[in-house]
């Protein structure tokens, strides 16, 4: 059972599901998205700030961190409570009011969040 609940999230993960998202090229259209405001998910609130700068809680913990814009992919460093998250950067897509993140240039684990 487990194995086929992990085939169906990889299959929804896919690029054949990613129909009607559109990737975000550049640092000023990312910020014009997230400036502030909030990114949410489930047990997550952060805040994305133009001067390079993240914050906010994750599953009870507070999250500090910091990104920049580099080659077309949104880079971030991060700690949330005591774990630390290397630096790794992420394409990022837009559908509606939701962000996709896609880690290791759109290459590893996905996360979606709201813009509110």
């Amino acid at each position: 059972m487990r194995n086929a609940l992990f085939a169906i999230l990889v299959m929804l993960s896919s690029p054949a599901m990613a129909q009607g998202y559109t990737r975000v090229t550049d640092q000023a259209a990312f910020v014009d998205l997230v400036g502030g405001k909030s990114l949410t998910g489930l047990g997550v609130s952060l805040t994305v700030a133009a001067s390079g700068t993240i914050g906010g809680r994750a599953f009870g913990r507070d999250v500090s961190g910091q990104w920049a814009w580099n080659d077309g992919y949104f880079c971030r460093s991060m700690r949330a409570g005591d774990r630390v998250f290397a630096l790794n950067c992420q394409l990022v897509e837009r559908q509606g009011d939701r962000l996709r993140f896609i880690a290791d240039r759109g290459k590893g684990d996905t996360a979606n969040l709201r813009i509110r």
